[in-house]
């Protein structure tokens, strides 16, 4: 496996809503590949999220969105889940870390519904990603090219941008954001 040694990973989610697995599985990832995930959200404590309609269990945040920057990470991962991406992007403090990780180049995954807060980050602009099949639109409006695929790997653009549609995805998604996350130099 590619290894991900010396570099800080960052999950952004909601409070509440996040796709469980969709948050896991690449957490377990980048922990394989010796990288050190952290878990950001809006608020400190710990967040609710859920497995399809139904609760799932809780995490401890480790930063808020608030004391995050661009620098303090190397990557940046954003789980879907339907009611999380929606609570992020009604978050200025949010929005403004993901748009500042793309301006300075950092790469980023986006599963699902993720891509929601992409969206409002204006970030997708003559890029190529997928997504859960109902953002399309959303997406093409935002100017970006939507494809149906399990994992796609954009790299017109600041940063490179793995996307994926769902959580069946998520081992070509997790095998994809590790290498691309392994190609960018950590930061000093």
């Amino acid at each position: 496996m590619t290894d991900l040694t010396g570099r800080t990973i960052a999950f952004l989610v909601a409070p509440k809503g996040a796709e469980q697995v969709e948050l896991t599985s690449p957490w377990d990832a980048v922990l394989a590949a010796g990288g050190t995930p952290r878990l950001v959200s809006t608020k400190a404590g710990t967040v609710q999220t859920v497995r399809h309609l139904e609760p799932g269990d809780a995490f401890r945040v480790d930063a808020v969105v608030a004391d995050v920057t661009a620098g303090d990470v190397d990557g940046l991962v954003l789980p879907g889940g339907v009611a999380n991406p929606d609570f992020l992007r009604m978050d200025p403090r949010a929005v403004a870390l993901v748009r500042e990780v793309f301006h300075r180049g950092r790469p980023v995954a986006v599963i699902c519904h993720g891509p929601w807060t992409l969206v409002e980050a204006d970030v997708v602009r003559g890029r190529t990603l997928t997504s859960w099949p109902s953002l399309r639109t959303d997406l093409r409006n935002a100017g970006a090219h939507w494809v149906d695929q399990e994992v796609k790997v954009c790299t017109n653009g600041p940063n490179t941008l793995v996307s994926s549609r769902k959580p069946a995805d998520l081992p070509a998604f997790d095998r994809a954001l590790v290498a691309e996350f392994a190609r960018t130099p950590a930061h000093a």
